[in-house]
């Protein structure tokens, strides 16, 4: 009997049909494989997945294996995005036994949840082999299994081991990172490494805030490099906006299709940070577009943002988004088809698959004449109508709260950077305008979806889904990046509610995650027991749980002025230290943050009545040193610590700089104001 029905997660829901036993995740069916004494299959992927889509399609679909399945194992669905503990847990082992990680992740467990035998995906025939051999093993060779899965949970207790060495993540070691960056950097094509090639988002976002406190122009170069790379490139969806997971190939030409939130979120706080240092315009347009998709695309009303757009359409990946130069003159005529397509690439032999192309921007279209960008304007409007009418990939509807937090914080810095830059007199001032108005409107949605639906009894809550809170509890990541959301909320509106929420979860963090020697594990103390407790203090697809949190405990300390956060963050950031000598890439977001610690990070106070329009509030978010909180309101406004006893200045506005605690005379003038920013 399948048991997916009742599923929350779309990943399971795609499954619900299959003719293999499936089980969630849960106690029960653990029970069930020792009552039967039968090994447990544990497949674990995420509803975006596309190769996750073809071994469903080929293996789990197919009569013959879900038989085999059926009689041999108890098989667990598990969707990485709703349980990622339990994925760490066991791609730990699958990197242990393989060397490499991904998914579907194929896992072999005993009916305790020991891992034996690990890997990714399997072609039908070599699975139904591996299934073969894996429950005559069980039957015949039983204690070799059994010391094999002994062996794998050893593994994965040291690699998730906490307490190890820790150093201060100073000066020298930041501008170490950086140099290693630029000695990594693939200095034509952008970004870092070779194919596949992932968007860096939180290196680049630690460039930036390197930058801005050293002066380097390395750091800079490298971030426009290869944030116009991307934007020029086919992983940077040309039409509607925003980006793709990575790109298959070194130079950014063919993405793989899906587009995930976190993501978008990421790379948008990288545009908007880059066009508020530099006003470069191919910055703002792609900031501007991509906090469009993220409300368009992402968004659902009265709920949260969704997870992802699939990589599939009708089981093709790239159906949606590849043309052919013949296409382009179907839906534009003879000479902006010509035109298009040499705008964008499309070639007769193609750069994808079948002979079509991903569309890219071979040519410039931010600085040119304003004839030629409303061309450009035109062609993708009518490019993008006709898109629509093709068939369009799923979305993954599911509301994660971590990501949701990443979109907040990114939304919320792209708003202060648009009052800063954007005119009336700009040619798309109404279109910025619109884009603004619809991405707060997300946001703030989001905002009161977490607040409301996912927190639960104090605790957060992992998902939800059509308004309906999921099971799985909370990881580090959910409450490090949510904290920081509601701080990032706190500073945009003024409101002192946001600040209350945000150190209630730094508080349970605080509780219930602590490990030894100031470092934190990613469950709770009081969460389900795994074969092991994952701790990973590395950043990847998104901030480690370490990371975020420590974000948000500089930011909760910046706002409060309450030291012991501060502290907290300091000492844990300690425990990363060592890794971010060594493997800066994989470390962007915990060397973001102590950018910020290095800088101080700046508390700036505006007292004023005009907390939209004041010159002064202009100023700090425009000088704002690398990680600084800014706060603008009347003077001693209920919930805004920032502002207690921070009075105008004979009637006129004024701005109260702090660094590390300790606070300069105000200042009411923009001059004074950046000198003491600079």
């Amino acid at each position: 009997m399948n048991r997916l029905a009742g599923a929350t997660s779309p990943y399971l829901l795609q499954h619900a049909d299959n003719p293999v036993d499936w089980w969630p995740w849960c106690d029960e069916a653990f029970a069930e494989a020792k009552r039967r004494d039968v090994p447990v299959l544990i497949s674990v992927g995420y509803a975006a997945c596309h190769w996750c889509h073809v071994m469903a399609h080929e293996s789990f679909e197919n009569e013959h294996v879900a038989a085999l399945l059926n009689d041999d194992f108890v098989s667990i669905k598990v969707d990485r995005e709703e349980r990622p503990d339990v994925d760490a847990v066991y791609m730990t082992a699958t990197q242990a036994m393989t060397g490499q990680g991904g998914w579907p992740m194929t896992v072999f467990a005993t009916p305790d949840g020991t891992p034996f035998f690990c890997g990714t995906y399997f072609p039908r025939a070599n699975f139904v082999r591996l299934l073969q051999s894996v429950a005559t093993a069980w039957r015949d060779q039983r204690e070799e299994v059994l010391r094999q899965g002994a062996a794998v949970v050893e593994a994965i207790g040291g690699a998730q081991a906490v307490g190890g060495s820790t150093a201060p993540l100073d000066a020298p070691l930041l501008d170490a990172a950086a140099a290693t960056l630029a000695g990594e950097y693939d200095t034509t094509n952008g970004g870092f490494g070779g194919a596949p090639k992932f968007p860096p988002h939180m290196n680049l976002l630690f460039l930036l805030r390197h930058h801005q406190r050293t002066g380097d122009p390395r750091s800079l170069e490298i971030v426009r490099h290869t944030a116009e790379a991307m934007a020029r490139g086919g992983i940077y969806d040309q039409l509607a906006g925003g980006f793709a997971r990575y790109s298959v190939d070194a130079h950014w030409t063919v993405p793989h299709f899906e587009k995930m939130l976190y993501d978008n979120a990421l790379l948008l706080r990288v545009y908007t940070q880059l066009w508020r240092l530099t006003g470069d315009p191919l910055a703002r347009r792609i900031a501007r577009d991509t906090a469009r998709f993220l409300a368009d695309e992402l968004h659902q009303p009265g709920d949260g943002f969704a997870s992802a757009l699939d990589a599939d359409t009708e089981g093709v990946e790239g159906l949606t988004y590849s043309w052919t130069p013949a296409q382009l003159v179907e839906v534009l005529g003879e000479e902006d088809g010509r035109w298009a397509a040499d705008l964008f690439a499309v070639t007769e032999q193609g750069t994808f698959e079948h002979g079509t192309s991903v569309l890219r921007l071979a040519r410039d279209v931010d600085d040119v004449a304003p004839e030629i960008r409303a061309r450009w304007q035109q062609v993708v409007g009518r490019l993008l109508a006709a898109r629509d009418d093709r068939p369009q990939p799923a979305r993954d509807d599911k509301v994660v709260a971590a990501w949701n937090g990443l979109a907040i914080t990114a939304i919320v810095e792209f708003q202060q950077v648009v009052a800063l830059y954007a005119s009336p007199q700009d040619e798309d001032a109404n279109l910025m305008e619109g884009v603004v108005i619809v991405a707060d409107g997300a946001m703030r949605d989001a905002a009161e979806h977490l607040a409301a639906v996912h927190l639960v009894d104090g605790r957060l809550r992992r998902v939800s889904r059509g308004g309906a809170v999921g099971e799985p509890a909370g990881v580090l990541e959910d409450y490090g990046c949510v904290a920081e959301a509601f701080c990032a909320l706190h500073q945009l509106t003024g409101e002192g509610r946001w600040l209350t929420l945000a150190g209630g979860l730094l508080d349970v963090a605080l509780e219930h995650f602590a490990a030894p020697g100031g470092a934190f594990y990613d469950t709770a103390d009081d969460a389900e027991r795994l074969v092991a407790r994952p701790a990973d203090p590395t950043d990847n697809a998104t901030p480690s749980g370490r990371s975020a949190l420590i974000a948000g405990l500089v930011a909760y300390a910046a706002l409060t002025g309450e030291t012991r956060y501060r502290e907290a963050a300091e000492v844990a950031l300690g425990t990363v230290a060592p890794i971010v000598g060594q493997h800066a890439r994989f470390t962007g977001y915990a060397a973001t943050v102590g950018e910020a610690l290095l800088s101080g990070p700046y508390e700036i106070a505006v007292a004023t009545d005009d907390p939209t329009d004041d010159p002064l509030v202009a100023a700090a978010h425009r000088h704002a040193p690398p990680g600084a909180v800014v706060v603008a309101g009347r003077p001693d406004q209920p919930g805004v610590p920032l502002l207690a006893d921070r009075a105008l200045v004979d009637g006129r506005s004024a701005a109260y700089v702090c660094r590390g605690f300790v606070c300069q005379r105000p200042v009411t003038t923009v001059e004074e104001l950046v000198a003491e920013l600079r």
